[in-house]
């Protein structure tokens, strides 16, 4: 999977698609910052799902930036979307690999260097840490720090995305110590000071 410095955000969705959201999201996508976008719905119905994937992909598709569906390989390849995000109790990798075949497949791996080492073996294409700060998005039941990372990049070249309560005062930090994606929501479309187009700015 190719590097742009420049791309450096893997963009998840809010948790609930909003009245202006698409409009908002073609903003913030036009930044030319943004490598990732997940759709992450917990609470949609499967057909509401499709519905709002089907148009963000073609949103994705005009600023060339891949379409990743969070946890349903079925849904993935259903939508056509460049790939998948896989939790640790979401479908086995092999068996999403299956469905997918060469597209996408990354893998939430928290702190742990033993699920990452899994995870390569089992053809991963990138590798998630997480959570590195406190974050209201969801709950966090693992913290990491950079030396995950570090231990890491001693061990493969895979790509690295850092999650977790990531904004414009933290995000350096993980940049300088080789995350290669910082998977970043709550801080764009939560965010109580800054509108989405803004909070991207400040992501140099």
């Amino acid at each position: 999977m190719r590097i742009n410095k420049d791309k450096f955000i893997y963009l998840i969705s809010p948790n609930k698609i909003y009245k202006n959201f698409y409009r908002d999201l073609r903003k913030v996508l036009k930044s030319n910052k943004i490598a990732f976008f997940q759709l992450r719905l917990k609470k949609d119905s499967y057909k509401n799902k499709i519905k709002i994937a089907k148009k963000v992909k073609i949103i994705c598709k005009v600023f060339r930036v891949k379409f990743l569906i969070n946890d349903d390989p079925k849904l993935a390849y259903q939508v056509n979307a460049d790939g998948c995000h896989l939790g640790q109790n979401d479908m086995a990798l092999n068996d999403a690999r299956k469905i997918l075949k060469k597209k996408i497949i990354g893998v939430t791996c928290h702190n742990s260097i033993s699920l990452a080492k899994i995870a390569i073996k089992q053809r991963t294409d990138y590798l998630a840490f997480g959570a590195f700060n406190i974050t209201k998005t969801k709950k966090v039941r693992f913290r990491a720090n950079v030396g995950v990372i570090k231990k890491l990049k001693k061990l493969s070249d895979i790509p690295v995305v850092a999650i977790g309560g990531i904004n414009n005062l933290n995000y350096k930090k993980l940049l300088l110590n080789k995350a290669d994606f910082l998977a970043i929501s709550g801080y764009i479309w939560n965010n109580k000071k800054l509108k989405p187009t803004e909070a991207i700015k400040l992501l140099k």
